[in-house]
């Protein structure tokens, strides 16, 4: 603020030796408010104040406003203190709204008297949430302000805020996310990115005639996905359920009822590991869109990402966090996996390459070997050791080993593979998409070879769902479908990693 920058004040003490000094001293604070309290003055937390204007609303209204000008609006603004200075007969400070926008108020003798000068002077600190009602004006450095006539603690904070200019840490910054939005404005940026995604993804998906439905969560078996799920034990039930790793299973049973364009935002677990792309609970979509293929879907899952691109920097050129200007735009290539692993290492790798063969040369370059290896298991681990490091562009990656994908249609064209594509965008798999597999005795087999490897210890494969099946003899239409992490999308339009896009991530 123009009147009040540079004063010591703006600093606070982070020493727990210093908190617990201001928290005393805030909670006597709080018993006099309380103890003063009357209908008019509210205490320490009164249920409400006469709010008329957003501070927001206020420098709309008053955008360049001359220097020591009066303009006869009175407003009741409220906010929280992020600064403060108090001089003699004046005191100033800057009100913060829960969006970021600022705006100075001015405490004069002149204006509010002696007593309620004092009282402010006494009172009022750092963090706290204030009501401020007077007229706008503009101070002698041209400052926007309001210059209060009455005024009022809407909310009295008890612990001090972390210094307003200066930076929490990463770890701060995830554990205590309310300090976080309060001091960061990258922290506001990035709900509010995240809100204009997901509001993108439902407009683009009503264009296209989808409708948007909820599956549940707790599952009597897991399915949809090859991972590790979660298990927690129902009282009412008396049995084990597990929490959702995917909604496919469901989702396709929609289809199967006649919703024939669905899709769903929800909230998956999975009790693996967290790092820099992964977290145990994460935001996913998945779609389903019945006569179409692998790549009709690919086409639309372009549209969706640009849509989202677009609604929150304006443009499918993004900027990250660290300035890096990254190109959504124009139509994104599509390679094949096992073409590109063979141009890549210099060996052509089929579909029908022994496993023991891929063992081998795996070990040859350093390439770790998976637990319960499979031809398939073998060849994606050695595609991302020669070919991931090196996309730079969005990539479709088409046309997957048959093993590792139990729920998609085989290729119409190319024996022991399926019309799988998994998305590349900033290095990391952001979506995956499928012709789906609608013949129910085949996609029995499916089950059943993944039981077996469940059976010798594989923990992420999936069991054999007779309900699914059930539903599948039924008649599902030739469908497309595809999945994408909501906090990976973030990453792809923003640059910043996982914990940073979830607004609450789990942390230990």
């Amino acid at each position: 603020m123009t009147d009040a920058s540079a004063a010591p004040e703006t600093t606070v003490s982070s020493t727990e030796e210093d908190t617990f000094e201001q928290r005393a001293v805030r909670l006597a604070k709080r018993e006099r408010l309380i103890s003063e309290r009357s209908d008019a003055a509210g205490g320490a937390f009164p249920v409400t104040v006469p709010v008329t204007h957003t501070i927001a609303q206020v420098r709309e209204a008053y955008p360049e406003l001359e220097a020591d000008t009066q303009t006869g609006q009175i407003v009741g603004v409220a906010g929280r203190v992020v600064f403060s200075r108090n001089t003699g007969k004046l005191c100033f400070a800057a009100l913060q709204s829960g969006d970021g926008a600022r705006i100075q108020v001015m405490v004069s003798l002149a204006s509010v008297g002696e007593e309620s000068l004092a009282r402010w002077k006494e009172l009022v600190d750092l963090g706290d949430h204030v009501f401020v009602q007077g007229e706008v004006i503009s101070s002698r450095r041209g400052e926007l302000s309001v210059m209060a006539q009455e005024w009022t603690i809407a909310s009295k904070a008890i612990l001090p805020l972390p210094n307003v200019y200066g930076e929490l840490n990463e770890e701060g910054r995830v554990r205590s996310r309310f300090l976080d939005l309060i001091v960061r404005e990258q922290a506001r940026t990035t709900v509010r990115a995240r809100a204009a995604v997901n509001a993108s993804l439902r407009s683009t998906f009503v264009k296209h005639g989808f409708l948007e439905v909820e599956t549940p969560m707790l599952q009597v078996q897991h399915g949809g996905a090859s991972a590790r799920p979660f298990i927690t034990h129902s009282n009412a039930f008396d049995t084990e359920l597990y929490l959702r790793i995917a909604p496919e299973l469901y989702l396709k049973r929609a289809v199967v009822g006649g919703i024939e364009r669905v899709f769903e935002i929800n909230r998956n677990f999975r009790n693996e590991g967290a790092d820099s792309t992964h977290s145990p609970e994460f935001a996913m979509l998945e779609a389903y869109q019945a006569y179409t293929d692998y790549n009709g879907i690919a086409d639309l899952t372009q549209e969706l990402v640009q849509n989202a691109a677009v609604a929150v920097a304006g443009s499918t050129t993004v900027t990250w966090a660290d300035g890096t200007e990254y190109d959504l735009g124009g139509e994104w290539a599509r390679i094949s996996m096992y073409e590109s692993l063979s141009e890549a290492c210099g060996r052509t790798i089929t579909p029908h390459d022994p496993v023991d063969d891929l063992i081998a040369f795996a070990h040859e370059h350093g390439v770790e070997v998976p637990d319960h290896a499979t031809h398939g298991k073998l060849v994606e681990e050695l595609w991302e050791h020669f070919v991931k490091v090196n996309l730079t562009r969005p990539t479709f990656v088409m046309d997957f080993p048959v093993d590792t994908s139990p729920l998609v249609r085989e290729h119409r064209s190319i024996a022991g593979v399926v019309e799988k594509w998994d998305l590349y965008i900033r290095g990391f798999e952001l979506a995956t998409g499928y012709s789906e597999l609608v013949d129910p005795v085949i996609q029995r087999e499916r089950f059943v070879e993944q039981a077996k490897l469940a059976a010798r210890g594989d923990v992420e494969a999936m069991s054999v769902d007779e309900e699914f099946l059930r539903a599948l003899e039924h008649g599902m239409p030739p469908t497309g479908g595809m999945g994408m992490g909501i906090d990976r999308l973030l990453m792809a339009i923003t640059g910043l990693g996982i914990r940073e896009t979830i607004l609450f991530p789990l942390v230990k």
